[in-house]
């Protein structure tokens, strides 16, 4: 890849980073500001728990993937698969960071919440970045990435309507399996 292409896709990396910012801040209140219509559930948060946090990342990361792939030159399995490793680099990050940190201190910062988000979401963009520019073959685990890919989709979905008792899952301050298993009457 020439220096002229790295410098292009940091741009697009970069401003992947600030849309999807902005697209997941909206998608934290969409849920609410739609008069919680169910299919907005989908992708906007419907809780406070660590889960729905990192479904409101999903839709403008993977969004944002694809105006890659039509505005730069990269192969698409190539754009794809980075993207499906920065995705699971995002989803894996938060729960550790955030019960990392709430186990040590005692309890949850909003301020520290909200911005761990942002930093979280730039790192998959690092990630994704690094693996597009410094993986030669990174495209030969697309077939991977896609079921990956698919696999995380359908998890969202279902976990949105049947979430497991899992601390995971659960709004702070509300003891798993001190819900309602479904959140929706459907």
């Amino acid at each position: 890849m020439s220096q002229h292409e790295k410098k292009k896709l940091k741009r697009y990396e970069t401003a992947g980073f600030i849309f999807t910012s902005i697209a997941a801040t909206i998608l934290h209140f969409l849920y609410d500001w739609s008069g919680q219509e169910l299919f907005t559930a989908l992708f906007s948060a419907i809780n406070e728990s660590v889960w729905e946090h990192i479904k409101i990342f999903t839709l403008p990361y993977a969004v944002w993937g694809f105006v890659e792939v039509f505005c730069t030159d990269i192969p698409f399995k190539k754009i794809a698969s980075a993207k499906v490793f920065g995705l699971y680099s995002l989803a894996l990050m938060m729960p550790v960071f955030y019960y990392t940190y709430t186990g040590v201190i005692g309890k949850s910062i909003t301020i520290v919440d909200i911005l761990s988000g942002y930093v979280i979401t730039a790192l998959a963009y690092v990630i994704s970045y690094r693996l597009i520019t410094n993986t030669p073959y990174i495209e030969r685990y697309f077939h991977l990435c896609a079921i990956l890919f698919l696999l995380y989709c359908a998890a969202i979905a279902f976990f949105t309507f049947a979430p497991p008792d899992l601390a995971i899952f659960t709004p702070p301050g509300v003891h798993p399996g001190g819900q309602v298993p479904l959140w929706f009457d459907i």
